[in-house]
């Protein structure tokens, strides 16, 4: 008779050889999963070199046990079934014995086993290609049901709430001064400083404000507060959009016969496009203020030549050109925080995630846009 102990402190697996080709396998100790150290290659091991013809478990020695113990008995019962060796479990638990019956009566279903192999680098563009399309689709759909919507506002048969829709704009106006103030003025204080750089070297710091004035009123005014508020209301809305669809309330105002466009999305689209034009005009007031800060403490201009300066070079093209872009803007924002909203899964983390795709959606028209619309101001000679 031979015997070898494998395993460590807590829990341990002895085998013993006997005369008539059995292989006593004893267990010991606990078996938990924290910290069970013994595994199936000495059993392997031993069925390989010896003529086993059957296995017989000894659990007398077990003083705690959870399913680390089942794991490897499966493993061992498995392997005695590919070989053809009889196995005979009396000296289990009684416990132990009805879980491996049931175990081996509901059999493993095929493909349920989930595979570690990383997909081809065409399947990942295949995938990531179907994905776009069909995102692209259901924008567009969306796109053409808010259009829908408007024509039924139009027609002034659009149902929703005034309260809602002025509890909107105030969120999306009056409350956004603050960070708009902030990022405005500091943004012509950097242009500012950038121009004064450069233009001193020429003893031109006069036309510090013709810098400012003209970036900040064509461009940089609607662009930065369309990121802003790309960040602030558009996340917002599509986690809004996005916990009622979690909660059921989408759901729930379908089913009482109101249409979500109308009652959810239409409000809010409306209170931004409106708010984005005047926000607009408040952050080219603010970046020339910040210019100005600059030109009057450091270039050691007065108020009254920097304040003719900028009139100069102010022109109502290039002011309604910048308030065209913050519609623009605010009709891509809306759009993205709703759609992102209204796709929004079944999950709390989707929420999140919908909110993050709406900042990045918005964001990305924003500067496409803003492309496009240089291009064409360019050739029309706006």
């Amino acid at each position: 008779m031979e015997a070898q102990t494998h395993g460590d402190a807590t829990s341990k697996v002895s085998l013993e050889t006997e005369g008539d080709g059995t292989l006593v396998v004893q267990l010991s100790g606990a078996w938990r999963i924290q910290n069970t150290a013994a595994s199936t290659s000495t059993v392997v091991k031993a069925l390989e070199t010896s003529q086993i013809r059957r296995v017989r478990f000894d659990a007398k020695a077990l003083s705690s046990w959870d399913s680390s113990i089942l794991m490897f008995l499966m493993k061992v019962t498995n392997l005695c079934r590919q070989q053809n060796i009889v196995t005979d479990r009396d000296g289990l638990p009684s416990g132990i014995r009805r879980l491996l019956e049931l175990a081996e009566i509901v059999p493993e279903q095929q493909g349920a086993k989930q595979t570690t192999d990383a997909p081809s680098f065409l399947a990942r563009v295949g995938t990531a290609s179907t994905d776009v399309f069909v995102s692209s689709s259901e924008m567009l759909r969306f796109l053409g049901d808010v259009t829908l919507t408007f024509g039924k506002l139009v027609k002034m048969r659009a149902r929703y709430r005034t309260a809602d829709l002025l509890l909107i704009v105030q969120e999306c106006g009056p409350q956004a001064l603050p960070i708009v103030t902030l990022i405005s003025f500091g943004m012509g204080t950097i242009l500012a400083f950038v121009g004064a750089v450069q233009l001193r070297q020429f003893g031109a710091q006069i036309y510090v404000a013709d810098l400012v004035a003209i970036a900040v009123v064509r461009d940089m005014g609607a662009i930065m507060t369309g990121i802003i508020m790309a960040g602030r209301t558009g996340a917002a809305f599509a986690a809004q959009l996005g916990t009622m669809k979690v909660t059921q309330e989408i759901d729930a105002l379908s089913t009482l016969g109101f249409s979500p466009l109308e009652f959810l999305v239409l409000p809010r689209m409306i209170a931004l496009c409106l708010m984005m034009p005047l926000l607009c005009l408040y952050a080219n007031l603010m970046g020339i203020l910040g210019g100005a800060a600059v030109g009057l403490w450091m270039l050691d201009l007065s108020w009254t030549t920097y304040y003719h300066q900028t009139v100069y070079a102010i022109t109502l093209t290039a002011l309604f050109g910048g308030v065209f872009k913050g519609v623009i803007y605010g009709v891509l924002i809306a759009l993205s925080g709703c759609l992102r909203g209204m796709q929004c899964g079944s999950s709390a983390s989707a929420v999140g995630e919908a909110a993050t795709s709406a900042v990045v959606t918005s964001i990305v028209f924003i500067v496409t846009a803003c492309g496009a619309l240089s291009v064409v101001f360019y050739i029309l000679d706006i």
